[in-house]
């Protein structure tokens, strides 16, 4: 049985699931493109190759192995992206939450099947069908749970805007002794510089009380300055437009002081070293053009207690 546990975004990780680009099917016409990065790319003939993906994710493997992180992948589906495994499902606590995904990839929830027979099924739960909550959209930070949203009355019209007030609300009553704080996030369907596609696009904790923040992807400044004010303005690193649409804030921590990166993100990786963090560096360029990164291809299940 797997004793999951997570309590933040940084404590040593013991357990995880990494998506899979191993058959991930034909490039997308831009009719199926997901979201504004990736149709970008499929009309200019730049989307990325599977070959390329795989040697990415097998990079990102690699340093998992290097920590002793036990890697969980999903079985495979043919012909189908199983890259971002954060969309379909989170840990709270110990309890794991299938998320309402777009129906389109309903699939990619059941190549982890084998994986959920070891869970405690009194710990697993759906939300309802009104319910919607990706797990890019899903941080958590203490007694905080910090919660990507979009409250724009035109929600049902934005395939870029994931999870919605009804989600909020589900996981605020499934955890009533935690703060559940909401972020309305700027979407775009055309345009990727200005749509935050997930929470993880344009904020994400590091270390014990740093962060990586894009002011500009919060529709509300004072979003933003919830933020600024928890964290501390000198504890937060604040990504340009340009450095949001290559995705900064979407790294991901395998310890307190270990942070993955992609290996072009030279300011935010000198940063983090000034302050003491281990940066792992890898290249994860061409699976970003899918506007996912580090930890949108990550599921934690296991972190050390603090």
């Amino acid at each position: 049985m797997l004793s999951l546990h997570i309590a933040d975004e940084t404590s040593r990780l013991r357990a995880v699931v990494l998506g899979s680009a191993v058959s991930n099917g034909p490039t997308p016409t831009a009719d199926e493109a997901y979201d504004p990065k990736s149709l970008e790319h499929i009309l200019s003939g730049t989307y990325p190759t599977e070959t390329d993906m795989i040697a990415e994710m097998e990079a990102f493997k690699a340093v998992f192995d290097k920590y002793d992180v036990a890697v969980y992948r999903p079985e495979m589906i043919e012909n189908y992206n199983q890259i971002f495994t954060r969309d379909i499902g989170f840990v709270i606590d110990d309890v794991f939450i299938k998320a309402n995904i777009l129906p389109d990839r309903n699939r990619e929830l059941d190549a982890l099947d084998y994986l959920l027979a070891q869970m405690d099924p009194n710990k697993i739960v759906r939300p309802p069908d009104e319910v919607h909550i990706e797990g890019g959209d899903v941080m958590l930070w203490g007694d905080h749970i910090f919660i990507g949203t979009y409250k724009g009355s035109d929600y049902k019209e934005y395939i870029t805007a994931r999870t919605n007030m009804a989600g909020v609300e589900y996981i605020r009553d499934l955890f009533p002794h935690k703060i559940v704080k909401e972020f309305d996030l700027v979407k775009s369907k055309l345009e990727a510089r200005d749509n935050a596609l997930h929470l993880d696009c344009c904020f994400q904790p590091v270390g014990t009380n740093m962060g990586i923040i894009y002011k500009s992807g919060f529709r509300e400044e004072s979003d933003y300055r919830y933020l600024v004010d928890l964290f501390g303005k000198d504890n937060l690193f604040h990504i340009t437009r340009d450095e949001m649409y290559h995705m900064n804030s979407n790294v991901f921590s395998i310890a307190p002081d270990v942070v993955v990166s992609e290996q072009h993100f030279t300011r935010l990786n000198q940063w983090l070293q000034d302050r003491g963090f281990t940066v792992e560096t890898i290249p994860y360029a061409e699976i970003a053009k899918q506007e996912g990164l580090l930890r949108c291809s990550t599921m934690p299940l296991i972190r050390d207690k603090a």
